[in-house]
């Protein structure tokens, strides 16, 4: 019987090792796991992220810097949704993560949420932060 795994992959243009390394210094339990960098003759530019793996709080991601430009970027319709457990993880995360973003949601009481607010950050990914219900 074989096992299914998904990774969400994120992929940047030159900014990958500082997102990663961001998004690790934010949570709990977390990693840079594996980091492949582009060579002189490897197509990309010469010391920026062919692979990497990373583990925020236990959930594995990969990224990289794309050496081709699109047309595309991130986009709020896929997020990273984070259930925090105290008022101190959702400000404290808020604070860091909207630093050079741009809020979507503010920060605040919602039907579904007693506190919640959609973000994306300065690298263009989107982030839901909620406060966990007791």
């Amino acid at each position: 019987m074989s096992t299914q795994k998904i990774t969400p992959f994120l992929t940047f243009f030159g900014t990958a090792e500082e997102a990663m390394n961001f998004y690790v210094s934010l949570f709990d339990h977390s990693e840079v796991l594996s980091i492949e960098r582009y060579g002189p003759e490897a197509g990309g530019a010469e010391g920026k992220v062919i692979h990497a793996t990373f583990s925020l709080s236990g959930q594995e991601f990969a990224c990289i810097d794309s050496p081709i430009a699109h047309e595309w970027t991130f986009t709020p319709a896929i997020s990273l949704y984070v259930s925090c457990s105290s008022e101190e993880e959702i400000d404290g995360l808020y604070a860091r993560l909207a630093e050079g973003g741009q809020v979507l949601m503010p920060l605040g009481t919602y039907p579904f949420s007693e506190k919640f607010v959609w973000l994306a950050d300065r690298y263009g990914v989107s982030w839901q932060l909620t406060l966990e219900q007791e």
